[in-house]
């Protein structure tokens, strides 16, 4: 089967890869759609980070380089392996894309987001979204009932906004302030909305402001034309934000964040880091400032799936691009680098598009 394979910094190709085997306890899907993630462009651009070096293989799968890509992906079940009950042959479903070791002190508590030996399925193995065919354990995949399988290809980023916002503990008719409109800050401002939050989005770039307003976000603020923190407790009658997100991962965006929230408040850094930040430390114990640090999602599927079943989210505003994956380095790769800010989430079909599939 054909399948998107990174193989060092600039270099993914599709290559022509062994059809996976499913085994016992096991579920193969056919991909349906894939959405591009920041971490993807990252490992493009940068990498490998999250994927295994040559010579350094993940201790769970012992993959290395080349790797199968893409982890934000949907489609139909395709075979099922022995074991398995609850989902069947033509279900549609999402995939939570974890590797986990199910042994260490998070996984024993539950918190298996946080595994000391995580990885994560199209970056770690050799199986991934960018492929045709993904074979997964059961208790990754997760039932989509009559959500078409793009809309399903956007539970896992919308995961990761409701863990974060699950983390914050914020309350119905608490404020809420997300820095950064991005794909992952939007899908935070929109389960924000979905709980009843009132949502300020900061954010300087024209295009992703439009995007903010579009998704039904309170307040826009942008930070060249104003002091956010100012403002921020000045929509909120002197006191701040209940709770503060940070999506953009830039050391002036943090130390504004933590100077927006109330006395006591909450800050949640959502983004994943280049660099070690600087952060003002007296500005968080002069206010007992909490920081969270919230990572992926955890148990949070089925919950996200619910939001979309019920019209809370609407997701499709999220789809700004379809591409089939022929076109995946440059009609995707490259259009989110060089264009990111016209774009939230490009989805991406492993199936022959002219052929009428992956439309599911």
């Amino acid at each position: 089967m054909r399948a998107a394979r990174f193989h060092g910094p600039g270099d993914i190709r599709i290559d022509e890869v062994p059809d996976p085997q499913v085994g016992p306890g096991q579920v193969e899907v056919s991909v349906d759609w894939c959405g591009i993630c920041g971490t993807d462009l990252h490992e493009f651009l940068e990498g490998p980070i999250f994927i295994p070096a040559k010579g350094s293989p993940h201790p769970i799968t012992g993959a290395e380089v080349p790797v199968v890509m893409g982890h934000e992906f949907a489609g139909v079940v395709s075979a099922v392996g022995s074991g398995v009950t609850g989902v069947r042959e033509g279900d549609r479903v999402a995939v939570e894309p974890y590797y986990v070791c199910g042994e260490c002190s998070a996984c024993a508590s539950g918190r298996y987001n946080i595994c000391r030996k995580l990885g994560f399925v199209g970056l770690a193995g050799n199986d991934g979204g960018f492929a045709e065919r993904c074979v997964v354990d059961q208790r990754w995949v997760h039932p989509l009932g009559d959500l078409p399988t793009d809309v399903g290809a956007l539970v896992e980023p919308l995961a990761v906004g409701y863990h974060a916002v699950r983390l914050s503990g914020i309350r119905e008719g608490g404020t809420a302030a997300v820095f950064g409109s991005g794909p992952i800050g939007l899908v935070t401002a929109a389960v924000l909305k979905a709980a009843g939050a009132e949502v300020i989005v900061v954010e300087p770039a024209a295009a992703r402001k439009a995007k903010a307003r579009g998704a039904g976000v309170d307040v826009v603020l942008d930070p060249t034309e104003t002091d956010v923190p100012d403002a921020i407790r000045d929509l909120t009658g002197g006191a701040g934000a209940d709770v503060a997100f940070e999506c953009a991962g830039i050391d002036p965006v943090l130390a504004a964040a933590i100077g927006s929230v109330r006395p006591g408040g909450t800050v949640v850094n959502v983004a994943i880091w280049g660099h070690v930040p600087r952060v003002a430390m007296n500005d968080l114990v002069l206010s007992e400032i909490t920081v969270v640090g919230s990572l992926a999602y955890c148990g949070d599927h089925a919950d996200t799936i619910a939001l979309l079943r019920d019209g809370k989210v609407d997701a499709g505003q999220f789809i700004t691009g379809r591409i089939g994956l022929e076109s995946l380095v440059d009609g995707g790769f490259r259009e989110l680098i060089d264009n990111k800010e016209e774009n939230v989430k490009i989805l991406v079909s492993p199936k022959d598009m002219t052929a009428g599939e992956g439309a599911a």
